[in-house]
């Protein structure tokens, strides 16, 4: 539901989304607002006369209905006509509690990512598909400045010229990304991952045709037999869902410990531990990395390590926690196929600073990893687990895979939906007896080659 519906405030004008094209953008720096005069003075009036120090994430209805009363009076006093009145009462509490003009985008739950390019160029992912968001303006660089900082401030984190990009996270655990110049040439842009609101279930992903049942079974009894799972996929494929969904399957007795660049993992257990890094500081020190979370978290004994994405080299302490003991851990990997993931193990391994020779590495990841479950967005916005891979061994100096479940694409319809179908390569995978004499029920019939038509 909208804002202004959850507030009562009247019908709102949705904004419009247009196809992106690939032509240039005009760059805008300044907007004029006719009404920016009135504006002013009503927020001047609001923030003499409000607390405005409360989180808005835990707004109570009390204090939201106190806000939009101080709003009203302020109008009343202003004599603002009353054509003006429900856009500006929108307006000034999305500048004043939420996040300006790119609420009413945060709070539609069809919209997966903004895109903030300039002040008057803003993206967004519409079921898949890129759109321009006609009607959503900032008034200038400097608004865009204004709202980066309201994201960063509360988790202690900074931008400005010496330290001008960021990573942070919303109230409701969403994705934030920002840059500013002079790294940014045209101004400051903001790139939003959205956190859906109700967690994404593994039936959500079969009714999405984002896999096939017999390719849920398996991951659940994967994580139940507790094998060592990668995620792997390129950007925007879905990897943090579907971790999310699979380490939904770890038991509730089981304590896990998280870690992540900045936290938006939301796991459903009650025995969860969050680690997230932390940048430098003003002066470039009391940065704690990823590499340093991975290595304290095996002193907090956990059952489980989940670490959000693998991306230096605190791959190799991943893999060291997978080779002693640590079962069952889950990571992603930015990575084109399940081969490329190897190769991008390999290379943040060596990134990591320590001198192995590369037949030692690639031996640390066969023994470690056990399945790779790589996922792509497609032709038509919808994300398909395209392959579950099993890590079999080493045949020489050579990792060697085998496909357990692969997705195959065979052609467009006529709405520009992918049609293809998920099978079964017919290969019991060799993680399959480790499973099962854990006392995982795992029927052997879906391995059988064949095809699902969906």
């Amino acid at each position: 539901m909208a804002l202004r519906d959850r507030l009562g405030l009247g019908a709102a004008e949705r904004p419009q989304f247009h196809p992106a094209e690939r032509k240039a953008e005009p760059r805008i720096t300044t907007r004029v607002d006719p009404n920016q005069e009135i504006r002013n003075r009503i927020q001047e009036r609001l923030t003499r006369k409000l607390n405005l120090a409360s989180d808005n994430a835990k707004m109570s209805e009390e204090r939201r209905d106190e806000i939009l009363g101080v709003i009203d009076a302020v109008m009343d006093e202003e004599q603002v006509p009353q054509h003006l009145r429900d856009y500006l009462k929108t307006s000034l509490f999305n500048e004043i509690m939420g996040f300006g003009p790119i609420q009413p985008l945060l709070d539609d739950p069809e919209i997966s990512e903004v895109m903030v390019n300039g002040p008057d160029l803003v993206y967004v992912e519409f079921h898949g598909k890129l759109r321009v968001a006609e009607g959503i303006h900032f008034r200038n660089n400097e608004h865009v400045l204004q709202i980066i900082e309201k994201i960063v401030a509360p988790l202690g984190r900074r931008i400005d010229e010496t330290s001008p990009l960021v990573d942070a996270r919303l109230p409701d655990g969403s994705r934030v990304n920002a840059i500013i110049p002079p790294l940014a040439i045209d101004g400051p842009s903001i790139t939003i991952r959205k956190f859906a609101r109700d967690p994404i279930t593994i039936d959500d992903l079969l009714k999405f045709g984002s896999l096939n049942e017999p390719m849920a079974l398996l991951l659940q009894a994967a994580v139940l037999g507790k094998q060592n799972i990668v995620i792997a996929g390129g950007t925007a494929s879905g990897k943090t869902t579907l971790l999310n969904v699979v380490s939904s399957f770890i038991p509730e007795d089981e304590r896990i410990v998280t870690i992540e660049d900045a936290a938006e993992l939301h796991l459903q257990q009650r025995h969860v531990i969050r680690l997230e890094v932390k940048p430098p500081n003003i002066e470039g020190k009391g940065e704690i990395s990823m590499r340093a979370l991975v290595r304290n978290s095996l002193r907090m004994r956990p059952d489980r390590i989940v670490v959000g994405e693998v991306r230096t080299g605190e791959a190799l302490d991943m893999l060291q926690a997978m080779n002693t003991g640590h079962d069952g851990s889950l990571t992603t990997v930015h990575a084109n196929n399940p081969r490329d993931t190897l190769t991008r193990i390999e290379t943040m391994v060596l990134m990591a600073g320590m001198d192995f020779p590369l037949s030692a590495v690639r031996q640390q990841i066969a023994s470690a990893v056990h399945l790779i479950v790589f996922q792509k967005r497609v032709q038509d916005g919808t994300r398909k687990i395209t392959a579950i891979t099993e890590v079999v061994g080493m045949e020489g100096d050579v990792i060697t895979l085998q496909d357990i479940f692969r997705y195959e694409q065979t052609g467009i319809d006529g709405d520009g939906n992918v049609i293809g179908g998920f099978h079964a390569t017919g290969i019991r995978p060799r993680c399959y007896e480790d499973i099962v004499s854990r006392g995982i029920e795992l029927p052997v019939s879906i391995f059988s080659a064949g095809r699902d038509g969906r």
